[in-house]
């Protein structure tokens, strides 16, 4: 029943076809007929781009062209450039944040509302993008959004230090540009690919979040230390990112909602977003992934933004290193953080990816578990790292390592978890619900939340280096403890997910089968007769 109407496909074991239509019989016998013509004639191809910009209710009248497999992985090729320089450009202010400091004379926590105001623009946003996501041309929502994205964050790299607001500002608006991308993205990928292929897409997508974020770092001090100017490294960006949205704009297409999980998306009907909304929240793998996500990005947020002056002022600590007293500062720590977050992203990625297809025709629900495997995990790593920090580099160098190998198992698992828990329809929809919670709880408010706890700290002895250390250490600690949390609502999702995950596909079948009938003329009666063989 889940093939028919795509195509007009018959699974083995479905022998007859009984149609009757105004008083005549037709029959289709052998498992070799596996084509009802008054189907294969409006849809009946996997790949394929659909004119879909607004929601229709007459399938039929869709345009459909074929894609390629070879055209595919084109399109994935783009995709995972763009979220590389998307995830450059967030980090790159982390990268040169020292010198940020004393070019605008900001404390720690103002220096955390940098991080903050661009999460909180792409809180409130990703959930616009994901409505429109779901129900109008994808391909044209994220080209309005990174386009908006270059000019922001070209514009950012030339404020003055008697403007730190206007910087503030921009950089919220940078949001706009990651909030239309990463919660269409993924979608699109889901629409392309199915199964083991879709875990593999969606791994090499995921993987440009910690080699990004690790290049960002090591760019951003580069081209600081190059130039003598942390400006420059804002410009970089931009420059890399009007490539990515000329490949977005020529390369790229805007594939049938559902294709690869139904032979063509198109007959899955829309619901008001009302509907969506609740349909998410009764879906418990959704709501418990969600959360374990949120913690997770608490985790990564404020790791991320912090590390890189954390390790400094260690060294300043510890007499290694002199304090940084005017600008251009030291970034040899945001260049080693950088190295150390590519090699663990990839690998991270790489074996997670891989556990994840290794087990899970055996294990049901394995993908949690691994999420809940690496966070729970890394959170003694990180606790150790914070600890050895003020009496060796080295070893706090090799434990963030660790952590950030464990964490990053999650990445590609995450994202395949939502898109095969949750319909076709409802995807973009659930990417920006899930986006909007995670970084409402998680990295909107990490940073800055590490940022205020540390200068509270360090009133007590505001003139002490070694103090200045420990404020942002004794800061960091809460880290390890919502890695910990994070852990048990993955192990949450582990015991909804196999019954979730076959609700969705049942849902899937019962709508493309419901729409394929809404297509035949009303005066047709038919009827069907199934033989199953029994094994």
């Amino acid at each position: 029943l889940s093939n028919f109407g795509r195509g007009g496909d018959i699974r083995p074991g479905l022998t007859e076809i009984t149609m009757e239509t105004n008083g005549s019989v037709m029959s289709l016998k052998d498992e070799e007929k596996t084509r009802l013509s008054s189907v294969s004639n409006e849809t009946s191809t996997r790949y394929g781009s659909i004119a879909d910009s607004l929601p229709t209710d007459e399938p039929s009248t869709a345009e459909i062209t074929v894609l390629s497999p070879r055209r595919s992985y084109i399109t994935v090729a783009v995709l995972c450039y763009v979220n590389l320089i998307n995830y450059m450009d967030r980090y790159t202010i982390a990268g040169v944040l020292l010198s940020i400091q004393k070019f605008f004379d900001i404390t720690d926590s103002t220096s955390g509302l940098l991080q903050t105001v661009f999460i909180c623009s792409f809180i409130i946003l990703a959930p616009i993008f994901g409505y429109l996501g779901d129900r109008y041309n994808r391909k044209f929502i994220m080209i309005g959004g990174l386009s908006v994205w270059v000019v922001m964050t070209l514009s950012s790299s030339f404020v003055t230090e008697s403007y730190f607001w206007l910087l503030v500002l921009l950089r919220a608006l940078v949001g706009t540009g990651e909030a239309s991308y990463s919660t269409i993205a993924p979608t699109i990928i889901g629409d392309l690919f199915s199964g083991a292929k879709r875990t593999v897409m969606i791994s090499a997508f995921y993987i440009f979040i910690p080699v990004g974020s690790g290049l960002g770092y090591i760019i951003g001090s580069s081209v600081a230390n190059a130039t003598g100017d942390w400006r420059w490294a804002l410009r970089l960006n931009p420059i890399l990112g009007s490539l990515g949205l000329l490949l977005l704009a020529v390369l790229c297409p805007n594939p049938p909602r559902g294709a690869s999980d139904g032979h063509g998306g198109s007959t899955i009907e829309h619901t008001s977003y009302l509907e969506d909304v609740k349909y998410l929240l009764k879906n418990k793998s959704f709501v418990w992934s969600s959360l374990g996500v949120t913690a997770m990005a608490f985790l990564t947020g404020a790791l991320a933004f912090w590390t890189p002056i954390f390790l400094s002022r260690a060294q300043v600590a510890q007499g290694i290193q002199p304090p940084c007293n005017t600008e251009p500062c030291d970034t040899s720590d945001s260049y080693i953080f950088g190295v150390v977050t590519v090699v663990t992203g990839i690998l991270g990625v790489s074996l997670g990816s891989t556990i994840s297809r290794k087990l899970r025709d055996r294990v049901p629900n394995a993908d949690p578990l691994i999420c809940a495997v690496g966070m729970l995990s890394s959170a003694p790593c990180f606790f150790a790292a914070i600890v050895l920090a003020s009496t060796s580099i080295p070893a706090t160098y090799v434990f963030i390592g660790i952590g950030e190998t464990l964490l990053s198992l999650n990445w590609a698992v995450l994202a395949d978890i939502l898109l095969y828990v949750v319909v076709p329809t409802r995807r973009a929809t659930a990417e920006a619900l899930q986006i909007m919670v995670c970084h409402l709880l998680g990295d909107a408010g990490s940073p800055y939340l590490l940022g205020s706890i540390s200068d509270a700290l360090r009133t007590y002895q505001p003139d002490s280096h070694t103090w200045s250390f420990r404020s942002l250490e004794y800061s960091f600690l809460l880290c390890p403890f919502v890695g910990v949390l994070g852990g048990l609502f993955f192990l949450m999702t582990a015991l909804y997910i196999t019954k979730d995950r076959k609700n969705a596909e049942l849902l899937t079948v019962k709508k493309e089968t419901d729409g394929e009938r809404a297509r035949l003329p009303p005066q047709t009666k038919t009827t069907l007769c199934f033989k199953f063989s029994i094994l």
